[in-house]
């Protein structure tokens, strides 16, 4: 019987490590099954695009995993068995089933988190994924054809991280005529370099946003956001970009799990709790080689899924598991199409004086965007043809630790 791989979901993460494991594994040995809920690939890096009015592609899966023999199943996750090892989906209202593995590939990312503040739920948009952003899209495209500024046309992003500020300076730009503010809960780009918070605020002064720092949102209500201070934002248009949170599925199937419910891993991103279970992208809990957690985000999607493959593949055909880089160099910023902030990071994670801002990092921001869908779109290019065989270990045997190799059969 083939041993059984099964990744749920298909971003930057699941995506690459589903194709990389298909490529490397031998189809003798191995089956692999991607879960996805969409029949798409969707690039979350450019939701704010998206939510603004611009049109991004959206390649289909079943093209990405072409001639991989990476099986693909379009169903929404509900409940992961751990005991069993079983995954429950649902494809629709009226189907489901159960999904067995043997190994379990956790990349199911992050959403949108309303922290709980009244109003946000029901009357805020977020852009984690792609149907709110649609939603906000329809939105905005009702609100621009509407009288001039001041006349039911304002808009209210809430967060001033990096999604906070992408989409703000978007929305600005490709819808001139709305009243765009931003709120942020400290100081607007607090984490950056003293250079960088200069440039974005040029941005936003340029662009028209209205920056409302050190406020804290008490409620969003239908037309209107309410202040701690006392301070109410007219709004027609609230976009929640104040957090982000990931699907408690991991906290209630038992594994070992922050208090945001992200799975606690090892450094070869397998669980600390179920050694079957490995876990990439937002939804991984890791250590990063300075010591400090991986932040959510599309480079840590990168770094985490090229350790799980490498430590898959070694555990599964015999050979060493080797441990890959897994660093934070800083953060790319888009403001609009034209500007951008490109911010790196020492090793303790703290903005340096040296930023690159300007149209020169917006090309670079641009050509990262890029190579990310391309490597997501062919996550087998380049890599060596030679397919190994799985190792002669019983189904259920231990696993070895980082820096050991099993006796068998190896390619």
């Amino acid at each position: 019987m083939k041993h059984r791989i099964v990744v749920l979901g298909a971003g930057y993460a699941g995506a690459y490590v589903a194709g990389v494991l298909a490529r490397r594994l031998s189809p003798t040995d191995a089956e692999i099954t991607v879960v996805n809920a969409a029949a798409d690939f969707v690039q979350r890096l450019r939701l704010h695009q998206v939510a603004a009015g611009q049109d991004i592609d959206a390649p289909q899966l079943a093209e990405v995993f072409a001639g991989t023999q990476v099986r693909l199943r379009v169903a929404r996750v509900v409940a992961v068995d751990p005991e069993r090892r079983v995954v429950v989906t649902v494809a629709d209202a009226a189907s489901g089933g159960e999904l067995a593995y043997d190994t379990l590939v956790y990349a199911l990312g992050s959403r949108g988190d309303d922290r709980g503040v009244p109003g946000a739920a029901e009357h805020a948009f977020d852009i984690a994924g792609r149907p709110s952003a649609l939603l906000l899209r329809e939105c905005l495209h009702r609100l621009a054809g509407q009288g001039g500024p001041g006349e039911g046309r304002d808009v209210v992003v809430v967060g001033d991280g990096l999604t906070g500020i992408k989409t703000a300076t978007e929305i600005a730009e490709s819808r001139p005529g709305l009243s765009v503010t931003l709120v942020a809960r400290g100081q607007m780009g607090a984490r950056l370099s003293e250079g960088a918070r200069a440039h974005l605020r040029r941005a936003c002064d340029r662009l028209g946003v209205t920056v409302r720092e050190h406020a804290v949102i008490e409620r969003v209500e239908a037309a209107r956001v309410l202040c701690g201070d006392g301070r109410v934002l007219a709004s027609n248009a609230t976009v929640w970009t104040a957090g982000f949170t990931v699907d408690p599925l991991a906290a209630v199937g038992g594994w070992d799990v922050t208090d945001h419910g992200r799975i606690v891993v090892d450094r070869t991103m397998r669980s600390v709790s179920h050694p079957n279970v490995y876990a990439v992208g937002d939804s991984a809990y890791v250590l990063g080689d300075n010591g400090l957690a991986l932040p959510m985000s599309c480079a840590s999607a990168g770094y985490t899924g090229r350790q799980a493959v490498a430590a898959i593949t070694g555990e599964l055909t015999g050979h060493t598991v080797t441990t890959t880089k897994l660093g934070y160099v800083g953060n790319h910023i888009s403001l609009g199409r034209r500007d951008g902030i490109l911010q790196t990071v020492d090793g303790a994670g703290r903005a340096r004086p040296n930023g690159v801002g300007g149209r020169k990092a917006a090309r670079i921001k641009a050509g990262i965007v890029r190579m990310s869908l391309w490597g997501t779109s062919h996550p087998t290019f380049g890599l060596p043809q030679r397919k190994h065989r799985l190792a002669a270990v019983p189904r259920g045997a231990s696993v070895p630790k980082p820096g050991t190799t099993l006796g068998g059969v190896g390619g």
